[in-house]
């Protein structure tokens, strides 16, 4: 008789990639687009290009830890505990964690207010539809990765073929009245700070790629061909980031587009679209926002659950069901900081706050690598220009990190002192044993 073990099903390479571009192109393209023009302009496709250079400099950084680490499911933080120690690595990956369930919360705003737009529907229904969105995806994900990794699969594969649709119809429409008008930036999305700005909000779109990691030991062919869907989802991603800001703003110019949830409608209704056609782009975008939130509501659980794991956090919290591939408590308490992170603000306060978890969960997986590199330990997926890839990386991260929005470092200063105060408690419990 086989084992739990040997009854999980693998993931295919183009399942992680899916659940990868799940993670990263819903909530940057449908989710954040929008939010990078209002704050840069036309210059957001520089924030673009920069920001997918960084994530694809990390890219490589968590390509060759995950080589080096395949068995664990905690990504980020089980790289940092096993270079640091399990303080740090507590704090670090609480932080990643955070900033992953908050995520969550940010999408699904994102879902809801497309499919508000879609029926017409004002105030605050976009938040009752959020809250059902993340109910029904948890019951998709406790049916087990396997199962939730082949459904993103085919949400991936039908957005991508409506953002494609998107594409052509704007440069269709560029085609008969191009207006080079509408690149020019006003006066307060000139100079560097609006790049800067912008780059700071839409790193929480490219940040998706990382729950790829969190699932090594489930990719069929091993832990090499889990670091390839690393990389290519990131550069996928990329292109398309780039071909939809361009689209965008070739359908509005600059100084219509504010901080939003749905930016692709707000162009198409100026450009005067056809109805069916609004409806069309509507529907890839539930599509989109759907599959990024099941995304990080299949991964982001693993995170906690490994947390648990090592610390020994008693059999309740750490209950896992070998089969499905699933720890149920853990996908639970995720779930309630994603509904609590609706309430948070609009998009950019929440964007904001889990972009300060990721920065600082990637600056610690930087300094990992490097400290596994000094210790003669390194990956059978090579960082190209290491030792210098991550170092570059560790500067322009902790350049965004100072230039986070106010309520962001406010809510992630306290997080961080109560994450202290919980790696105190924890270290005081394993020295009582």
């Amino acid at each position: 008789m086989k084992s739990s073990e040997e009854k999980r099903e693998e993931i295919r390479e183009r399942e992680a990639i899916a659940v990868g571009l799940g993670a990263i192109i819903g909530a940057g393209i449908f989710v954040l687009s929008g939010t990078a023009i209002a704050l840069a302009g036309s210059f957001s496709i520089v924030s673009f290009i920069v920001v997918g250079a960084l994530s694809l400099m990390l890219s490589f950084i968590l390509a060759e830890l995950s080589t080096l680490m395949p068995k664990d499911k905690g990504s980020v933080y089980s790289f940092v505990f096993r270079a640091f120690g399990p303080e740090l690595g507590m704090i670090t990956g609480l932080m990643f964690y955070f900033s992953f369930a908050t995520s969550i919360s940010a999408v699904s705003i994102g879902f809801g207010s497309y499919l508000a737009s879609l029926f017409g529907l004002g105030g605050d229904y976009y938040l009752v539809i959020a809250v059902i969105l993340i109910i029904v995806l948890t019951f998709l994900s406790l049916k087990g990765l396997g199962t939730a990794a082949k459904t993103d699969f085919w949400l991936v594969l039908v957005k991508l073929m409506i953002l494609l649709i998107f594409i052509i119809f704007a440069v269709t429409i560029a085609i008969f009245q191009f207006k080079p008008s509408n690149f020019v930036n006003l006066p307060t999305q000139r100079g560097i700070y609006p790049i800067f700005a912008s780059s700071i909000s839409i790193f929480f779109a490219y940040s998706g790629f990382q729950t790829i990691a969190s699932m090594t030991d489930r990719v069929k062919g091993g832990p090499m061909v889990a670091a390839r869907a690393i990389v290519k989802s990131v550069i996928i991603s990329m292109a398309f980031y780039i071909m939809i800001i361009v689209a965008l703003l070739l359908l509005m110019p600059v100084r219509y587009f504010t901080i939003s949830a749905d930016p692709l409608v707000a162009a198409l209704n100026y450009a005067r679209a056809p109805v069916w056609f609004k409806a069309l782009i509507d529907v890839g975008a539930l599509f989109s926002t759907a599959s990024a939130a099941l995304a990080m509501i299949i991964t982001t659980p693993r995170i906690v659950y490994q947390i648990f794991n090592d610390f020994n956090a008693g059999p309740i919290l750490t209950k896992y069901t070998q089969t499905k591939d699933v720890a149920p408590v853990a996908v639970l308490i995720t779930i309630a900081i994603a509904l609590a992170g609706l309430f948070v603000g609009n998009i950019y306060v929440i964007a904001a706050v889990s972009n300060f978890g990721d920065i600082f969960s990637f600056i610690m997986a930087s300094f990992s690598l490097l400290y596994f590199g000094n210790h003669g330990l390194r990956g059978n997926y090579r960082t190209p220009a290491y030792p210098y890839l991550p170092i570059l990386s560790i500067i322009i991260l902790f350049a965004l990190l100072l230039g986070m929005p106010r309520e962001a470092l406010l809510i992630n200063t306290v997080l961080i002192i109560l994450f202290l105060m919980a790696s105190y408690v924890a270290k005081i419990g394993r020295n009582n044993k």
